[in-house]
């Protein structure tokens, strides 16, 4: 069986495989990619940002058919791969817009004599490893602001997402980007290793899992390069209180079951004030009854999509059984289809000992956990035991109440009265165990740049 294939997680059928790459195969791009660099730099910002732009319309002309590619590979709703192809395409012409803004350079005052000028320029050849989560939205927010900055993509996806990552790579080569600035890596985990040791490659980026990060971040490091590490969360949704506390379960449970709970930054930890929490949880069970398995191409009410492959739902549902074993209880939902569908009923899992390897474990998939506490101080201190520290949000009618907690919370991006605001201007990126770094909006084009002294002499 090839290594890179698309393999439909609702029936387990292979409908498309392709040869890994060659070693000479894989120099052969290294190159590429670095002749492209060599061109690609001497255009002018407005240039790179007008093939960026174009990017942005070519997602937006191709939308069906470019989510139904990803709604193959990975399992999630048609409706939901077309919001994703369309947040890709808000991404590349928000950076095809905004990007030679912010692609500054400015003068320092000096107390040498002279003219001190900090410029932001490309570092070259950069490398992708991507996740099969979002396959259009992960790679855009690392794509679109360092190509227009001036730098080339190496992007390695996930194993099952081969397809669109080879519609992404001809839709930036019609766009305008030179032969070799974007190209789709069919490579081993010892080819990338091979890849990053390269010295025409200057950055690493890897959304993904922690043990992956940590393998990635050490390599990056032997080989003194700069990488950006985004690995995942367990973010907390406190909810204070509520004038409708059906109405705030609905909206939870309808963000932690949305592509099938596989997002990173999905409010995996409900945490809920004593005097609301049986009604809460009450209307998460009545969300979870009854479903049943869907098509994802063709989605009803009342149904749930695969998870994105048999092995992702046989993990999904161990988690839930070890966690109920240690204590926990499963209140609706939790169940494993018979195979080869890779679909397991979304769920509602209570009393997570703390003591408990669950408590610390990330559930990636359609899980809602939810915690009881008696106080915004127990809230808090719940909220920040963990460790992971990519998101978090806090729910009140007291938005200075809300506030007021939001604030302590140790984590990279902070909400109040919303789950997660994203958008392409908006920065994404998390602290301690969620790594480091940060995408989109007007920080995310300065990861990978050489922030340059340009110094001249009186």
């Amino acid at each position: 069986m090839a290594k890179y294939r698309v393999q439909n997680p609702a029936t387990g059928d292979i409908t498309e495989s392709f040869e890994s790459a060659t070693d000479d195969q894989v120099q052969q791009q290294l190159t590429a990619a670095d002749a492209a660099y060599r061109e690609w730099k001497g255009q002018s910002v407005q240039h790179r940002a007008a093939v960026v732009r174009r990017v942005a319309g070519l997602f937006t002309e191709r939308r069906d058919a470019l989510a139904r590619i990803i709604s193959t590979e990975m399992g999630k709703s048609i409706e939901a791969a077309l919001e994703e192809v369309d947040f890709a395409a808000e991404i590349f012409n928000y950076y095809g817009v905004h990007g030679p803004g912010l692609v500054t350079e400015y003068e320092i005052p000096s107390s040498v004599p002279g003219r001190a000028v900090i410029q932001q320029l490309p570092l070259g050849v950069l490398v992708g490893i991507m996740p099969w989560n979002f396959p259009y939205y992960q790679v855009a927010r690392f794509a679109a602001p360092n190509l227009v900055l001036g730098n080339t993509i190496l992007l390695k996806h996930a194993d099952i997402c081969p397809r669109s990552n080879l519609a992404m790579q001809e839709i930036l080569q019609e766009a305008g980007l030179p032969s070799g600035g974007y190209q789709a890596l069919f490579t081993s985990h010892e080819q990338i290793a091979v890849i990053i040791d390269d010295p025409r490659v200057q950055g690493i980026s890897l959304t993904g899992s922690e043990a992956a990060g940590a393998i990635i971040g050490a390599q990056a490091g032997s080989a003194l390069k700069k990488c950006v590490l985004e690995l995942g969360g367990i973010d907390a949704m406190v909810v204070l209180d509520s004038e409708d506390v059906a109405g705030i379960a609905q909206a939870a449970w309808e963000n932690r079951i949305y592509n099938g709970g596989q997002v990173c930054n999905s409010n995996k930890r409900l945490i809920v004030m004593d005097d609301i929490y049986d009604e809460f949880v009450a209307e998460l069970v009545s969300l979870a009854e009854g479903l049943k398995p869907g098509d994802q191409l063709n989605l009803q009410a009342g149904e749930y999509t695969p998870l994105s492959t048999r092995a992702a739902a046989e993990t999904v549902d161990a988690q839930v059984r070890t966690a109920v074993s240690e204590g926990a209880r499963l209140l609706a939902g939790g169940e494993l289809s018979d195979g080869p569908g890779a679909y397991f009923s979304p769920a509602v899992l209570v009393d997570v000992p703390r003591d408990s390897g669950s408590y610390r474990e990330e559930i990636f998939g359609p899980v809602a956990t939810v915690y009881r506490v008696h106080s915004d101080e127990e809230a808090l201190e719940l909220a920040n035991d963990c460790p992971l520290g990519l998101g978090g949000s806090v729910f009140s009618t007291d938005t200075a109440r809300g506030a007021r907690l939001a604030s302590q919370l140790e984590v990279g991006m902070a909400h109040v009265n919303i789950i997660a605001a994203e958008g392409a201007d908006i920065p994404f990126g998390g602290v301690k165990r969620s790594g480091f770094g940060r995408e989109m909006g007007p920080i995310g084009i300065g990861e990978f740049a050489n922030k340059r002294l340009y110094f001249v002499a009186e």
